[in-house]
């Protein structure tokens, strides 16, 4: 069992391979969750400076999900819905591929990778298969992703998906809150 959510939390992380930085906070609000951060990330040649709000329902299913800034010189804004049953909207327009999906998964930030350790709450040597609507960067297209979350340890998961065919693994360290204070060869938190 996870150390209850505190009202109010911040977070601070710092990009491990490329130039990035990151401010996040979590809170709680009426109905549940929200989840904001800001951050400044070159990858693959791409510069951006991106912002995102998420609310969570009570159990953490994703219910909306807000992106907007700048990638490579160019305005981004995608918004993002869902009912918390595993169905969503995109831009204003149905995406039935997404279906199932109960958290959305921004791929430049690991403050994403806490709704669903929150809202499983494995226990240690405990695995799940998970299905995300994946906001991938640095394309910033969305796409349904497969994950599995293994518990190695009180305060240690084992992330694994498939992407472009190739399997993505990584070691994702949490405090009690089950946010993430290291991403394996990614991100680590400050301070």
């Amino acid at each position: 069992m996870m150390t209850p959510f505190p009202a109010e939390s911040r977070s601070r992380w710092r990009r491990l391979d490329v130039p990035g930085v990151e401010e996040a906070r979590v809170s709680r609000v009426t109905g549940g969750w929200e989840l904001g951060g800001a951050l400044e990330v070159e990858e693959e040649g791409v510069a951006a400076r991106l912002r995102y709000r998420i609310a969570c329902d009570w159990a953490w299913r994703t219910r909306s999900a807000v992106v907007d800034g700048s990638a490579d010189g160019r305005k981004v804004r995608i918004d993002l819905s869902a009912d918390g049953a595993g169905n969503w909207v995109v831009d204003g327009v149905a995406r039935p591929e997404l279906a199932g999906a109960l958290d959305v998964d921004l791929g430049f930030t690991p403050a994403t990778n806490s709704l669903p350790i929150r809202r499983m709450g494995l226990a240690v040597g405990e695995a799940r298969d998970v299905r995300t609507a994946w906001v991938r960067f640095p394309e910033l297209r969305v796409e349904a992703l497969e994950q599995t979350y293994l518990r190695e340890g009180e305060r240690a998961y084992r992330y694994r998906a498939l992407v472009d065919g190739e399997v993505f693994s990584a070691r994702l360290d949490v405090d009690e809150f089950g946010r993430v204070v290291e991403y394996e060869g990614l991100w680590r938190a400050e301070g």
